[in-house]
């Protein structure tokens, strides 16, 4: 059993009859009263988000997870396929137990969390950046470099991003996977 003090981002927890990914926290100590943890939590099952306060202290039952390598194969209409680089065994998860999977693309490595107790796949996690092709924009036009203006692209999974005005069809892009916003462009 662990407290609140343990509680940490990508901790998994068995709450309400179910497993939880802590996906955000912030320890709190008012003025008055007693400290608390206020937490974002996810469900591991059906994706779920809510918002949950722990008491200081709280007692809290942890999940042991392992994290593995695999590659993105391909998707369907109810989820993702990935496939084991070690033995070439695969596994589906479902779609909504993967953060912002609009930037994967087939050939992709992302980490799967497995509860370690039953090997059931828990979650994906994609990098941190990916690097994509830019398939639609409006042409950029030479010195659009001196400004914060952006415009919309897509790329080539299909995702929406916005990116800065000199940035033309083709070019290759790195994209932060967090919270889908422009890096850099790349050369290659």
């Amino acid at each position: 059993m662990a407290t609140t003090s343990d509680i940490r981002k990508g901790l998994c927890i068995n709450w309400n009859n179910d497993t939880w990914k802590i996906v955000d926290f912030l320890h709190v100590k008012p003025g008055k009263g007693p400290a608390f943890v206020r937490t974002k939590l996810k469900s591991v099952t059906n994706g779920k988000v809510l918002e949950n306060t722990f008491a200081a202290g709280h007692k809290i039952d942890e999940v042991r997870v392992e994290t593995r390598n695999y590659q993105y194969l391909y998707d369907d209409e109810n989820g993702f396929h990935f496939m084991n680089n070690d033995d070439f065994s695969q596994v589906y998860i479902d779609k909504g137990l993967i953060d912002n999977h609009q930037f994967m693309k087939a050939g992709d490595e992302v980490k799967i969390l497995f509860r370690a107790e039953d090997e059931v796949p828990l979650s994906a996690e994609l990098p941190n950046t990916v690097i994509l092709e830019v398939t639609y924009t409006e042409p950029g036009v030479k010195g659009d470099t001196a400004t914060n203006a952006m415009k919309p692209a897509t790329v080539e999974t299909g995702a929406e991003i916005r990116v800065p005005l000199f940035i033309n069809e083709g070019d290759k892009v790195k994209i932060n996977t967090e919270d889908g916003s422009y890096v850099e462009r790349v050369k290659e």
